[in-house]
């Protein structure tokens, strides 16, 4: 978040307008002026073709989908792409970035549940590049070996973003800890060694997005918990933890993980694919001894409380110098 931070409209209410996009704009910039926050709006039956025309004029980045009540504040989320399909094209017209949560709806009907919810909706994904080869598609936080390689089957115009904690967790992770409990779910142990491998592979349709959600600590404990894992604080040392202990494991080699393809993993790839001028004037040094993650965070009145991943994990100092 120290240059760019791509921002999720699933707020309550979602993010459906320019003028609303812009005023949580402001906001945010009062807030951290020297970050370049990047706007999307949330698909929804109120985005029309000339809500993109306005968009673009305006400099939002894109339009993020939900599909409907899959995750956090998706209750306004698609149901069906079809309708949306005149907004894809004036997108694809605009060079609009479209990103998408790549999961369906359960249904006992269709046998379908948050561990094969990502590898169902790969269709989609599939279809909606065919439809339209033009138009920029980020599947976001892929989860499953499927979901790479869908992404690895269409041209340049798609790319698909990994997370820091997708990186470390698995099923059982999540199962009994609500802090490590996101849409999409953590899959299996060939799930997450596809994600680490694809991390270094140095493929500019990956790269890291952290997907990190602050959610209070309240939220995360009771009979139904909300989705989201909170990394942004240590993101960057998180996925430098995760692929040491993927060498330490042996998924990869140490010379998999070189200088080259950590920047561009982090950073570059991502920034080339939204057309980010790189300012140039920062770069991350990893500084040892190692330091503890933080068991809590507390907002300056002291009324929110959040857990980070990995609180009390030992994790890399991370800083910044010109």
């Amino acid at each position: 978040m120290k240059q760019n931070n791509n921002i999720k409209p699933n707020l309550v209410p979602p993010i459906t307008t320019v003028k609303h996009a812009l005023d949580y704009k402001k906001t945010l910039q009062t807030i951290e002026p020297n970050v370049q926050f990047l706007m999307s709006l949330y698909l929804h039956p109120d985005i029309t073709p000339e809500t993109v025309i306005e968009a673009k004029q305006a400099g939002i980045t894109g339009i993020k989908s939900y599909p409907h009540g899959v995750t956090t504040n998706s209750g306004s989320g698609v149901v069906s792409y079809e309708q949306f399909y005149p907004v894809f094209e004036e997108m694809e017209r605009q060079d609009m970035v479209l990103n998408l949560h790549g999961e369906v709806p359960s249904s006992q009907d269709s046998d379908i549940t948050v561990l094969n919810a990502e590898e169902a909706f790969l269709p989609t994904l599939l279809d909606l590049h065919k439809r339209f080869p033009k138009l920029r598609i980020i599947l976001e936080h892929c989860t499953t070996s499927a979901a790479i390689e869908a992404v690895k089957q269409c041209g340049p115009t798609v790319a698909a973003t990994l997370t820091a904690h997708h990186l470390f967790l698995i099923v059982d992770d999540w199962a009994g800890d609500p802090h490590c409990f996101c849409k999409p779910v953590a899959k299996l142990p060939s799930d997450r060694r596809a994600l680490l491998k694809t991390a270094v592979s140095g493929s500019p349709k990956f790269f890291l997005g952290t997907d990190s959600a602050p959610h209070p600590a309240i939220s995360k404990r009771g009979d139904k918990v909300a989705a989201g894992v909170f990394t942004q604080p240590h993101a960057v040392s998180y996925v430098i933890d995760a692929l040491q202990m993927g060498v330490e494991s042996g998924v990869l080699t140490a010379g998999d993980v070189t200088k080259e393809k950590l920047e561009n993993f982090l950073s570059g790839y991502g920034r080339a694919f939204y057309r980010v001028e790189n300012p140039g004037n920062e770069r991350i040094v990893l500084r040892s001894p190692a330091s503890a993650v933080e068991d809590i965070l507390t907002t300056q009145d002291g009324k929110i409380e959040v857990v980070p991943f990995r609180k009390g994990k030992m994790t890399w100092d991370v800083q910044w110098v010109k």
